[in-house]
C-alpha cells in the first residue's frame, strides 16, 4: 500500500477517534459525563442502569481499540504486532472491566478518583497514547 494512502487511512482513524470524543453525549449512555465534568468529590452518585452502562462503555472500548489498531496497523504494516496488541487490549478490558463494576455497583465517594481514572482508560484512547511511542522506539531498536 502506498505511504500517502496509509496516512491518509491513519488521518482519517484519527478523526474517529475525535468523532467518538466529540459526539460521546450522543452516542452513549453515560451518566458519568457530565457528574465528573462537576465537582464530584462532594456530591452523590448519579442514578444509572448498570447493564447500559457497561454495554455502552464496552461498545466506546471497542471502537477506540478497533480505531486505533488500525492506526497502529498503518503506520507500522507490522501483523505480529497488532496480534500482540489485541493480547494487550483484550487483557486490559478484562483487568480494567472488574473495578468498574464494582466501581459503579456498590459507589463511595472516597473511591470516585480512583473510578474515574479506571473509567478514563476504558472510555479513552490511552493505549494508542502508550502503544504508539513504545512501538516506533521498538521499530527504532531493531
Amino acid at each position: 500500500m502506498p505511504k500517502l494512502t496509509r496516512y491518509i487511512l491513519v488521518v482519517l482513524l484519527l478523526l474517529v477517534l475525535v468523532a467518538i470524543r466529540g459526539f460521546e453525549d450522543y452516542l452513549f449512555y453515560d451518566p458519568y459525563l457530565t457528574f465528573f465534568e462537576s465537582d464530584y468529590l462532594y456530591i452523590d452518585n448519579p442514578r444509572r442502569e448498570v447493564a447500559k452502562l457497561v454495554f455502552f462503555t464496552s461498545l466506546r472500548f471497542l471502537l477506540n481499540t478497533l480505531a486505533s489498531l488500525g492506526i497502529l496497523y498503518f503506520i507500522f504494516d507490522d501483523k505480529v504486532m497488532i496480534k500482540f496488541t489485541v493480547l494487550l487490549y483484550v487483557i486490559a478490558y478484562i483487568f480494567l472491566l472488574i473495578p468498574f463494576l464494582y466501581f459503579v455497583i456498590n459507589p463511595r465517594q472516597e473511591d470516585y478518583y480512583l473510578f474515574f481514572n479506571i473509567r478514563r482508560f476504558l472510555i479513552q484512547p490511552i493505549g494508542l497514547i502508550l502503544l504508539l511511542p513504545a512501538f516506533y522506539y521498538y521499530k527504532l531498536n531493531r
